[in-house]
């Protein structure tokens, strides 16, 4: 059972003014950065090259890379960057690497036209997207890392700040990207859109000068448990050779995090564990797929959509998840998350309103700040979550493994998001109905073993 005792608002509160935040938060807006590149930057670059909606919804299928990064999350955890290990560290030497992948793809983006490279503009939006994977698994790391395994609160709190890192990186990155390419557009230039990922490359190199900030905590303990467990299985060789060692070193490197994993929890609550979290925030996943596209169809400019989608809805994410952290320390991780998937569900028949009505602002910034709080109520609960069940001997492997079954649902199921508009024959009241539906099995589930997960909180 989940067991969180109540603290004051402002002793809640006071969590936020650790130092230890501002390296996470900084470390957030480095993993939703590349989100705005792949996802709403992309989706109307390929639409207003004349692309379907079913084409840029398809398109989407690159971030189910995300649902599979803890295949590689292993190798992560335990090989070390020639040169840059030894300058900055090993989690630090890992996303430098991964961001310098990014800045070179928005480079070739630069130069194609998804017009007549279609092929070739998704295979760079690949390698950002498994570049992006990849660092996100040492940057959750070196998140959790930042907080004592015994600091409960403060790892909620951590969450908070992650997640407020995370939105106001996508965010804000967003209205970046959204007023530079409408800014282009408006003087003349025809590639807007490749001149606008050239300005993006310029903030991925600022934030890896504050990426130095960020120490990194001796690893000594975590490498000699790891290197306990290659010999155990090392010993049941014969005879020790080149071959054996790796036998060995990847038997452990693969293996034990998932042990680990169904061992703490037992084999039934594991498999309900993940399962919830692969459904937890499909519906929501359906809905921002095809937002900025249901946005443009019913009449908003980028202009509005920077202003009330991004900017308005980065404000109110930062707030609510700073008040969904204090909800989760205060409250307890299931009251928020049962919390969050109804208001999740709420905001999504909102959208249905909005899609039946005559254009207006004031409920379109309506529903975008609804729908923020509920992101962002559901985020935060759902990042400490997860954070707490990671053994700390397995910290990127098995965030990675719980983080990516997320990304599963999200990605793979929401791809098929466009073809679902176009199937519905443009019906987007129906479509956000459905959304809305798809909130439900989650909840059910996590009801279910509401009194059977083994997690302490101090």
């Amino acid at each position: 059972m989940i067991e969180i005792k109540k603290k004051s608002f402002s002793e809640a509160f006071s969590i936020y003014f650790d130092k230890r935040m501002l390296k996470i938060l900084l470390l957030g807006a480095i993993s939703g950065f590349p989100w705005v590149l792949i996802g709403s930057s992309l989706s109307l670059w390929l639409k207003e090259d004349g692309l379907s909606r079913s084409t840029v919804g398809w398109a989407g299928l690159i971030f189910a890379v995300y649902a599979f990064n803890y295949l590689w999350a292993p190798l992560v955890d335990r090989i070390r960057i020639p040169f840059l290990t030894k300058k900055i560290g090993h989690r630090r030497g890992w996303i430098v690497l991964m961001q310098l992948l990014i800045l070179l793809s928005l480079f070739f983006w630069s130069f194609i036209d998804p017009s007549e490279n279609l092929a070739l503009v998704i295979s760079v939006g690949l390698v950002i997207a498994v570049a992006s994977a990849t660092q996100d698994i040492t940057v959750d790391a070196l998140r959790i890392e930042q907080i004592g395994e015994n600091e409960g609160k403060s790892m909620a709190a951590g969450a908070a700040m992650a997640v407020v890192g995370w939105w106001s990186g996508y965010k804000l990155g967003g209205v970046l990207s959204l007023f530079s390419a409408e800014f282009l557009e408006n003087i003349g230039f025809d590639n807007y859109w490749q001149m606008t990922f050239l300005i993006l490359g310029i903030f991925i190199i600022l934030m890896n000068v504050g990426l130095m900030f960020v120490k990194e905590v001796t690893d000594t303990e975590r490498q000699n448990k790891q290197k306990e467990i290659d010999k155990l299985i090392l010993n049941k060789f014969k005879k020790e050779n080149l071959i054996t060692k790796f036998v060995s070193w990847l038997s452990s490197t693969v293996s034990g995090p998932i042990i680990s994993f169904f061992k703490k929890n037992g084999f039934s609550i594991a498999i309900s564990i993940l399962t919830f979290v692969f459904l937890f925030k499909v519906g929501e996943a359906f809905l921002g797929r095809m937002s900025i596209i249901f946005y443009k169809e019913i009449g908003f400019s980028k202009t509005d959509i920077a202003i009330y989608s991004k900017t308005l809805g980065w404000i109110t994410t930062v707030i609510f998840t700073l008040l969904g952290g204090l909800f989760v320390i205060r409250s307890g991780i299931l009251k928020a998350m049962f919390l969050a998937g109804i208001l999740m569900a709420g905001t999504n028949l909102l959208f249905s309103v909005l899609a039946w009505s005559e254009k207006s602002a004031l409920l379109f910034a309506t529903a975008v700040i609804l729908d923020d709080i509920a992101a962002a109520f559901a985020t935060v609960a759902f990042v400490a979550f997860i954070s707490l069940l990671v053994d700390r001997a397995y910290t990127a492997t098995q965030y990675a493994l719980l983080a990516s079954i997320g990304t599963a649902g999200r990605t793979t199921l929401a791809s098929s998001s466009g073809a679902l508009v176009d199937w519905l024959n443009g019906n987007w009241g129906l479509f956000f109905i459905l959304t809305a539906i798809m909130v439900l099995p989650s909840l059910i589930i996590l009801w279910s073993m509401k009194n059977k997960i083994k997690i302490s909180e101090k």
